[in-house]
């Protein structure tokens, strides 16, 4: 018994350590199993342990408890509360019944109803209590709380209240509280412990129990009794029944004999039945074999049919059709015959793609009749190959042949011919499902073909470029330039000579390039598609080029009948194609370079608009997978800047041949030259060409104000006078065309400079050809006053107030003279005679300015001394000149 309080009071300890942060004071808690079953049907199948907690709270309004039943389970630290909706917290208010499962016969089972739950359709959880005495006190706690806090008890069924009543009586001890219960704050223990009669049943209904029980006791007031007198009359009913069951003797004889009479049938049908049975054993051993034999039987039969279908289905696929063998070893490939030929060559490529893995079993590879049947299919793929390859190289040949024979295909004099090659590929398209199936057949024979294909087609190629570019420097009417740049042959001249119209030059070159650039395109595609080259598509034409005649789709071909679509870019097919097309287009170049030569020795300054239009063509052909055209729209712009670059060499060379060692005056020819020049070359500029006449710009300009340099060392004495006169001629004739080119804007800039130097140092010398003795002194005297102050200047040597009075007098005794004499000076010696009110506004402006400096000057150290004439007479004296 102490072992068994102890438990419990562990019990309880573990199960207040659970609702230890809650206001909930627990009553009693007891170990239990959970199942799961009908109303009234014990179920043990899913049993669970857990632990049945009874906790009470106080309301703070009616001073009575709130009773919570709550459910705990097991866990590695003890006990944890669920605290869920339905059946894991129960509030007693909700509880109408208490039913003892009738099946349970220990009695120990009861289930809990409660009104509250919303699936009433499920069975609530049977209880097992561990015993009997543990299910009262449960129970019998359950129904006092219920009657002192709610007013009511629940519906109890399967018990007999009276019995419970007298059980708690006897253990009125620990019936109400466990040893060491804890209850709600503020409650009595005393409280919480009723009587019986308190507890159960009203005074009322006491004597009425009573009154009933002494009714069927019949004066009995003891149980004890009552109990001994009930065994005393069962056994007298038993013995009743026995009695009775000896007085039907004979019935029971009757039966007894009939039972034996059976029981002996039984036997017999037993003997019969084992005898059967051994024969059906028998039997069916018999069968069984029967049976297995059978099976047997029809699995060989299977077998061999499938082996059957199997070899006659490799029969079938070693089978040569006798109209492909003879179309694949001596057929011809005429149009007409291409599709039985195309049709073989579907045959005999599915055929080897059987041969192998894993089309066909790898247990048939190495059987000797299918490496036979693998050579002999190999012998006819090698034999159509070669006979196909042979007649693709003839027929390419034959059909160039015939096209260069024909002279209508070509132009003639008087008629341009625009290349077309419709009918080539036309024709040539009639034997691309056959090239295919070659590729497929084997890869290695299209290199022949190819080379074939470039070879003739290169001659038609060349051919047509040849003509056309003959013919087309022929029908072009123009002048031949006798222009002489920059040479010095016609002195003083502002004109470049005679130069006529020749943008036809231009025109016909564009017209090269718009004719046969998107014809080579066009076959580069077509060539790319056509020989079964695995690249991206080539570009097609760029918006403006216009197409070589045929109008039909260049694009990949699509040979199964369905739209072509782009592979992935494979680098080493497309070194491949660059270098097929390199051999099928090689030499069309000569005859470009040809027209370009040609231009260049018409009018060299054609040169520029070449370029832009090389460029734009170029620029439109970047995308191109294959890269002949590109090279050679490269080549011809490296060949176009060449030209232009012995122009601006020859241009440069008559530069420099007025470098002489002559004394030259005036502006040099080739400064006007060079504005007639550049305004041609802007009016050629087209696009990216830009760039090239901004570097001959910056070479011509460059060269032209070094040989100026050079030439006015040549003759220091009037050095300034060319110089500025030369640099003023450049800044009047190049003011328009710098204020809309960077490049001039930048030289015109610097010729501005220059000349502006060259003006200083010219008026520099007019000035001291008359007054330098007077300016020299003034400019001793201001060096002086570095060192001492203004009063000690007239006492040093030099300066002496002597000094400057023989100074005054020698510079500005007839001073009008002196500056009549600097105005004829001046006016001898400048030979653009614009120049001279500029020349002679900046010679008074800076006489004026050094003539104050001086005044000032000889004022602040001589201040007894005065200048005669005074600056503002000077300022009138020049106004007489």
């Amino acid at each position: 018994m102490v072992k068994a309080l102890t438990e419990e009071e562990k019990l309880h300890k573990l199960v207040e350590a659970v609702f230890q942060d809650s206001d909930n004071d627990v009553t009693v808690a007891f170990k239990v199993t959970k199942s799961q079953s009908a109303w009234g049907a014990l179920s043990r199948s899913t049993s669970k342990p857990r632990v049945l907690a009874i906790t009470c709270k106080r309301s703070p309004t009616t001073q009575k408890f709130k009773v919570t039943l709550h459910v705990l389970k097991y866990s590695s630290s003890g006990f944890q509360a669920r605290i869920v909706v339905r059946a894991k917290l129960y509030k007693m208010k909700h509880l109408s019944r208490v039913e003892v499962v009738p099946s349970d016969s220990t009695g120990c089972t009861f289930v809990l109803g409660f009104d509250n739950l919303k699936i009433q359709n499920v069975a609530p959880p049977q209880w097992t209590m561990r015993n009997v005495d543990e299910r009262n006190r449960f129970l019998t706690t359950v129904i006092r709380l219920c009657k002192e806090n709610l007013g009511r008890i629940p519906k109890i069924v399967g018990m007999d209240v009276v019995e419970m009543a007298l059980w708690e009586q006897a253990h009125s001890d620990t019936a109400a509280t466990p040893s060491g219960t804890a209850t709600a704050d503020g409650v009595d223990q005393t409280d919480l412990k009723v009587t019986v009669e308190r507890e159960l049943v009203s005074k009322a209904e006491e004597d009425d129990m009573e009154a009933l029980l002494g009714t069927y006791v019949m004066g009995l007031d003891e149980a004890e009794a009552f109990s001994e007198r009930l065994k005393r009359e069962l056994l007298a009913l038993e013995a009743a029944n026995v009695h009775a069951i000896l007085e039907s003797d004979p019935l029971v004889e009757e039966v007894l004999r009939r039972l034996n009479n059976a029981s002996e049938a039984v036997e017999d049908m037993d003997e019969w039945l084992g005898i059967f049975n051994v024969k059906l054993r028998h039997m069916r051993e018999d069968i069984e074999s029967i049976e297995s034999r059978n099976n047997m039987l029809e699995m060989q039969v299977q077998n061999n049919a499938a082996l059957v279908a199997e070899l006659n289905k490799l029969l079938e696929r070693l089978h040569v059709p006798p109209q492909y063998a003879t179309l694949l070893t001596s057929g011809a490939f005429d149009e007409s015959r291409m599709p039985q030929n195309v049709d073989a060559c579907d045959w005999l490529a599915g055929a080897i793609r059987g041969m192998e893995p894993p089309l066909m079993d790898p247990a048939y590879v190495n059987m000797r009749a299918v490496k036979d049947k693998r050579g002999e299919l190999e012998k006819l793929k090698s034999t159509f190959v070669r006979r196909a390859s042979e007649f693709l190289r003839s027929y390419f040949s034959n059909l160039v042949d015939f096209m260069i024979s024909d002279k209508t295909y070509f132009s003639q004099r008087g008629q341009l011919k625009r290349p077309d090659h419709a009918d080539l590929r036309f024709k040539c398209r009639t034997y691309a499902r056959l090239l295919q199936h070659l590729k497929g057949l084997d890869k290695n024979s299209l290199g022949p073909l190819r080379k074939a294909y470039c070879q003739s087609l290169n001659l038609l190629l060349r051919r047509e470029a040849r003509e056309f570019a003959n013919e087309l420097r022929a029908s072009t009417k123009v002048l031949r330039s006798s222009a002489v740049w920059m040479d010095n042959a016609v002195a003083g001249g502002g004109t470049t000579g005679s130069m006529g119209d020749t943008s036809t030059v231009s025109d016909a070159y564009a017209k090269m390039l718009r004719i046969f650039v998107p014809l080579l395109v066009d076959e580069s595609a077509f060539f790319a598609s056509f020989m079964c080259y695995e690249v991206l598509p080539l570009a097609p034409p760029r918006a403006g080029d216009e197409k070589s005649g045929d109008d039909e789709d260049d694009t990949p071909l699509d040979l199964d009948g369905a739209d072509a679509k782009p592979t992935e870019q494979n680098a080493a097919e497309m070194e491949a194609l660059n270098q097929a097309l390199q051999e099928l287009l090689d030499g069309i170049q000569e005859d470009f370079y040809a027209v370009v030569d040609w231009a260049y020795k018409v009018d060299p300054l054609r040169c520029i608009s070449m370029q832009g239009t090389t460029e734009r063509y170029l620029s439109s052909h970047k995308a191109d997978a294959a890269g002949f055209v590109r090279r050679l729209l490269a080549d011809l712009q490296a060949r176009i800047s060449n030209q232009f670059s012995k122009f601006l060499d020859e241009v440069c060379h008559q530069i420099e041949k007025h470098d002489r060692n002559v004394r030259q005056t005036g502006v040099l020819s080739y400064v006007p030259r060079f504005a007639s020049l550049a305004s041609r070359m802007e009016g050629l500029v087209q696009g990216m060409s830009r760039d090239m006449v901004d570097l001959a710009y910056t070479r011509l300009v460059g060269t032209m104000f070094s040989v100026l340099e050079r030439i006015a060392q040549n003759d220091p004495k009037y050095a300034d006078v060319l110089l500025l006169e030369n640099y003023a001629s450049f800044q009047n004739s190049m003011f328009d065309l710098a204020n809309m080119v960077p490049t001039l804007a930048r030289f015109y800039q610097q010729a501005s400079e220059a000349y502006e130097q060259a003006c200083t140092r010219y008026v520099n010398s007019i000035i001291n050809m008359q007054f330098e003795k007077l300016f020299q002194f003034g400019q001793r005297v201001e060096n002086l006053l570095y060192t001492i102050t203004p009063e000690e200047v007239p006492f040093q040597l030099g300066v002496s107030k002597n000094e400057l009075r023989k100074v005054v007098k020698a510079s500005l005794s007839g001073v009008e003279r002196s500056l009549q004499a600097m105005y004829k000076k001046m006016q001898k010696t400048l030979v653009s005679e614009e120049l001279l009110p500029n020349l002679w506004d900046k010679c008074k402006v800076d006489f004026i300015d050094k003539y104050e400096s001086l005044e000032a000057l000889l004022q602040k150290c001589y201040p007894s001394e005065t200048l005669s004439p005074s600056s503002t007479e000077m300022k009138e004296l020049f106004k007489t000149v």
